[in-house]
């Protein structure tokens, strides 16, 4: 039988079944490796107490607590069967205090152990009881009286108390006496730092950095350890990244450059306007990826209305001059359809290759969608295979197994968010070789979680608004305190249509009967607000159409109408017919309407941050100011209005996107880069170690670039083949 390494070996052995089935059901720990990288979520000191003021906040999860016995009563009750005990012990950190209780025979050994002015740790779940805090039969662990000596009495006063994250059936001190029976492997575990990298950084070897998380004698002995494993975990995702990259780099590709004199010349010549600073900087990052010879991986950031779509048509136009072609990818028929009509109103006669009238520079601009018509979508696909199509703008349809290229050059991927990595995948197979890829997000990204789950791409980043766009003035309608600012909203929406302009009033749902179980809130909502249904599209244009904008033309838009209708509505707001569009976030990205000027977001703290100013930048798009107000029942006080107060606050997206993660776990930013795999960050904070993950960065392309296979790191190595299951493996080589 092949010899295990002590680390790998099933807890079962060392802990036994029972303890073992916990640690792997409750808590996903399955050998001493895993238990080690369970690290204490706080450390509690004996001499300080521990704050039972934070407990509000924690009710119905389970806690753990030091503190100092302030008194205990043994109640005799009637009833039931013959009556029974109850002790009421109430305990104190100086901070606050709270009540346990214990029933029935289970009194008899906290009564006899938990004296006043005893200290001990107690665990359970915090419950409310006649408007009061308790923990009803809580686990506890005493912590012995203070030894006479006054040196042994320090010692034990100053003592670090590790709090592991726990589960019901397994309380932190359970999981400490777990890690104790482990903690000796830490000696074997494999370090996957090279060893210059660790003594450049001054960083302490794996085994001590794992013995002083886990049972740290002093506060400097947390920060050594913290410090050493948020590098080994932003170290080995780089390098995982950084082959990734290199890998890459060795794939062939077709150098794609534009022809002087060809399409992209007469484009440019025809532009209204000159190029910002920012895209003739990103345009020149983009056409010297695509003139080498592996493929570009490239994501653009930018803000709503930063002319990402023109950047990205410019190196289309490049690779079709190189003859080439390229194809765009968007998440919904709705962006598809107004790529398509934005791009060949942009083009002109240069999109009218071969036809009458077109130029004879230009090239054909196809549209391809699932709810196409069989004689245009064979037509599209004929244009397709024969190359007579330079560009072609789709949504998914165009990963069909019946789609063929001439010769597929470039695929730009609208909205990256909202693609599989399978469906990015899917397309650039369709190339002779691989095709370059750009990858465009309207969604700020903060750097530190672009370097993280996009770090196969290299960034470029659009954060100048062309000139010309307004700004956007947005402002919170409390509809619940104040009813009368609501009114006054609509009114707004009245003055700007009667001056000419229109309006979006966007709600979270449709209301056509849909499963609402997804917008169900929690429980302990903050608010009657948060009880009821979210609004609706259906009931609102209604409620508006009867009254307040009666009169107006109003329409509505949302994902379950006929393409053909979506297509219809959004060509008549788009000229202008119609006056008011009341839609859900189909319109979120990409609908570029320069005539709206106001935006009304019903129910707005049921939307993210980001969400939220992706649709603000909806207006303004023209020359004249927009105006986004936020409708909310939440009251003042609570954190959903304070997370409007902040999207009003600022129009920096990027700030946004701060705030957001901030408020967010970890885990929801790194979605897919994570899927199906525990996280593998436990102890790094994307937002807080920026500087440890750039220059971890640095460290892992250099180490890749000197030794690709790493067969000079065989530490590295073991702890990449950890990091990479078989998913993980697959995400990022299909990254």
């Amino acid at each position: 039988m092949e010899h295990v390494p002590a680390l790998d070996e099933d807890l079962k052995k060392t802990l036994g079944p029972a303890t073992a089935k916990v640690l792997a059901e409750q808590l996903g720990l399955h050998t001493a490796l895993d238990l080690l990288h369970h690290y204490p979520r706080r450390y509690a000191e004996r001499g300080e107490l521990t704050s039972l003021a934070d407990l509000a906040d924690q009710l119905d999860e389970h806690v753990t607590v030091v503190a100092q016995v302030a008194d205990a009563r043994l109640l005799t009750y009637h009833g039931g069967r013959g009556g029974g005990k109850r002790l009421e012990v109430t305990i104190t950190d100086g901070s606050g205090r709270l009540q346990l209780v214990f029933f029935g025979a289970g009194v008899h050994k906290p009564h006899k152990e938990l004296l006043p002015g005893s200290r001990a740790m107690f665990a359970g779940k915090v419950s409310r009881f006649n408007h009061k805090l308790q923990l009803a039969h809580p686990a506890y662990e005493p912590l012995g009286a203070e030894a006479s000596d006054r040196d042994a009495a320090t010692a034990f006063a100053n003592q670090l108390i590790p709090i592991y994250p726990a589960c019901a059936k397994l309380e932190s001190w359970k999981i400490a006496k777990c890690v104790d029976a482990v903690l000796p492997r830490a000696q074997e575990a494999v370090d996957p730092l090279p060893l210059a990298l660790r003594e450049g950084r001054g960083l302490v070897p794996l085994p001590e950095a794992l013995l002083k998380i886990h049972r740290p004698a002093t506060k400097a002995d947390i920060e050594d350890a913290r410090q050493r494993l948020k590098w080994d975990e932003a170290f080995v995702l780089q390098v995982a990244l950084a082959r990734r990259r290199h890998a890459d780099s060795q794939l062939p590709a077709v150098a794609r450059r534009a022809a002087p004199g060809g399409l992209l010349d007469a484009f440019d010549a025809k532009l209204p306007f000159t190029l910002t600073e920012g895209q003739q900087k990103v345009s020149k990052e983009i056409f010297d990826d695509l003139a080498t010879s592996h493929p570009m991986h490239r994501l653009l950031q930018g803000e709503v209305g930063s002319g990402k779509t023109m950047v990205a048509l410019r190196a289309m136009l490049a690779v079709v001059d190189s003859g080439g072609q390229a194809a765009m990818l968007a998440p919904t028929e709705v962006l598809a359809q107004q790529h398509h009509r934005s791009i060949t109103e942009m083009m002109g006669e240069l999109a009218e290759g071969g036809m009458l009238g077109g130029s004879d520079r230009g090239t054909k601009v196809v549209l391809l969608t699932g709810s196409m018509g069989t004689a245009a979508r064979r037509q599209a696909l004929l244009d397709l295979v024969t190359g007579e199509a330079g560009l072609v703008i789709g949504t998914h349809a165009l990963i069909e197994d019946k789609v063929q290229f001439h010769d597929l050059g470039l695929v730009v991927v609208d909205e990256q968010h909202r693609f599989g990595v399978e469906q990015r995948d899917a397309l650039r197979s369709k190339g002779k070789q691989p095709p370059h890829l750009l990858v465009m997000t309207a969604t700020p990204i903060p750097r530190t979680v672009a370097m993280t789950v996009f770090g196969d791409l290299e960034t470029s980043v659009l954060d100048q608004l062309p000139a010309g766009r307004s700004p956007i003035a947005t402002h919170v309608v409390p509809a619940k305190d104040k009813p009368h600012f609501l009114a006054r909203a609509w009114e707004r929406v009245r003055e700007e249509v009667e001056n000419g302009h229109q309006a979006y009033v966007v709600c979270p749902r449709i209301g056509d009967g849909e499963d609402d179980s997804g917008n169900k809130k929690k429980a302990s909502a903050e608010d009657e607000a948060e009880k009821r249904p979210p609004l609706a599209v259906l009931d609102i244009a209604e409620q508006l159409t009867r009254g307040p904008l009666a009169g107006l033309s109003v329409e509505v838009l949302h994902g379950r109408m006929d393409p053909a209708d979506k297509d219809d509505v959004m060509r008549r707001f788009a000229a202008g017919e119609v006056k008011v569009l009341v839609a859900t976030t189909v319109i979120e990205v990409g609908v570029n309407v320069p005539n709206s000027t106001v935006m009304v977001i019903m129910d707005a703290d049921r939307f993210g941050v980001s969400q939220l100013h992706q649709l603000r930048g909806r207006v303004g798009r023209g020359s004249a100011p927009g105006l986004c107000l936020l409708v909310s029942e939440m009251h003042e006080a609570s954190p959903a209005r304070a997370r409007l107060a902040a999207v009003a606050a600022t129009l920096d997206g990027f700030e946004l996107s701060r705030i957001d993660l901030e408020q967010r776990r970890e885990g929801d930013v790194l979605g897919q880069a994570q899927s199906g795999v525990r996280s593998s960050l436990r102890m790094l904070a994307v937002i807080d170690d920026e500087e440890v993950i750039a220059q971890a960065r640095e460290e892992a392309a250099r180490v890749v670039a000197a030794d690709p296979e790493l067969e000079h790191l065989p530490g590295l190595r073991t702890a990449l083949d950890a990091l990479l299951d078989a998913e993980r493996e697959q995400y990022l080589e299909k990254g």
